[in-house]
């Protein structure tokens, strides 16, 4: 073609209106059924790709969210749950227009802070994952004028969406002392520097003696995966305090300990009953399937989304607001009643 190919020309080439066909490419607005298929047809054969620097010149965005997960955390892609939170952002947001780019201190030989990357990526806003929240450079950027939000962290001048991390351990307690009818309680957790985890552990400290339990063992680890979970219930196993039940703050803690159980030589759920917390898609088809509180990851994955690019559209840069998504309790094999 010797022209140009613009919405203008395509609109020309169909016969309809250059409204029509940027509201077919946006996604937006209301156009036939016909007409759409006939319009997105046409720009398949024709090869156009459509311009973003556009819409980036008139709303002075580059429509780039950056994510970060913070390397302190010794937390990486392949961690179920939170690579699951991460997978259902980044299809709403793509869905929204936007794209994500992933934020670190160190790339290559350039080394930099968070805030100083996002300034040089020129970032609309930022997904905290998981971060430390004593860790000063996460927190200058959150009280930057970059809009923040986080599945996470809890801070002052951060949106965080978050589980209901107290619900869930009062979930696992009601069901300990009225349904498996169980008096001694242990639990394993991953480090403090997780709210998450330490909102769990909190939780347990405080209110299992409500439930008229016994606490055998409380250990915090400094690992979030299944090494974490073995190496932790080895060690309780070998105290010989022999808890009747064992809460871990996740799932992936959970299936390390269920390995320690049987490695010791005792049973599941006979000997000794395992809760977890996550419901991470293995967490159904391991051996014995994981009694566990489920948290609802699209859910969570999805509303971060929703609320960072509204921040970013409406020009919010700081939020205190922390919403909390209920969990439920999913019975399986490693648990039994009496």
């Amino acid at each position: 073609m010797d022209k140009r190919i613009t919405i203008y020309t395509i609109a020309e080439d169909l016969g309809l209106a250059p409204g029509t066909i940027s509201k077919i490419i946006n996604n937006k607005g209301n156009v036939s059924t016909e007409t759409r298929e006939a319009v997105l047809d046409y720009i398949k054969r024709i090869g156009y790709v459509p311009s973003s620097s556009a819409r980036m010149l008139k709303s002075k965005r580059t429509y780039t969210i950056g994510v970060i997960f913070s390397e302190d955390m010794k937390i990486g892609l392949e961690q179920a749950f939170f690579s699951s939170i991460l997978q259902n952002f980044k299809n709403y947001a793509e869905n929204k227009g936007y794209e994500l780019s992933f934020i670190v201190r160190k790339l290559g030989k350039n080394k930099m802070s968070y805030y100083e990357w996002c300034l040089n990526k020129r970032v609309d806003g930022v997904y905290i994952v998981v971060g430390d929240y004593q860790d000063k450079e996460l927190l200058e950027l959150v009280n930057s004028k970059i809009p923040c939000v986080s599945t996470d962290m809890i801070v002052d001048n951060l949106h965080t969406v978050i589980s209901d991390n107290a619900q869930g351990i009062k979930l696992a307690l009601e069901y300990i002392k009225n349904e498996l009818k169980l008096k001694k309680v242990a639990m394993i957790s991953g480090p403090t520097r997780s709210k998450a985890f330490k909102e769990r552990i909190d939780y347990f400290n405080n209110n299992y003696k409500k439930y008229e339990l016994e606490k055998t063992d409380l250990i915090i680890a400094d690992g979030f995966g299944f090494t974490t979970g073995y190496n932790s219930a080895i060690e309780l196993l070998d105290k010989n305090n022999n808890p009747e039940v064992i809460i871990a703050s996740s799932d992936d803690i959970a299936l390390g300990i269920l390995k320690a159980i049987f490695d010791r030589g005792f049973n599941v759920p006979d000997d000794i009953q395992v809760i977890g917390f996550d419901d991470i898609a293995f967490a159904k088809h391991f051996t014995p399937p994981l009694t566990t509180i489920r948290q609802d990851r699209k859910k969570l994955g999805e509303r971060a989304a929703k609320d960072l690019i509204s921040h970013i559209e409406n020009d919010i840069f700081h939020s205190k607001e922390i919403v909390t998504i209920p969990v439920e309790l999913i019975e399986r094999k490693t648990t039994k009643k009496k």
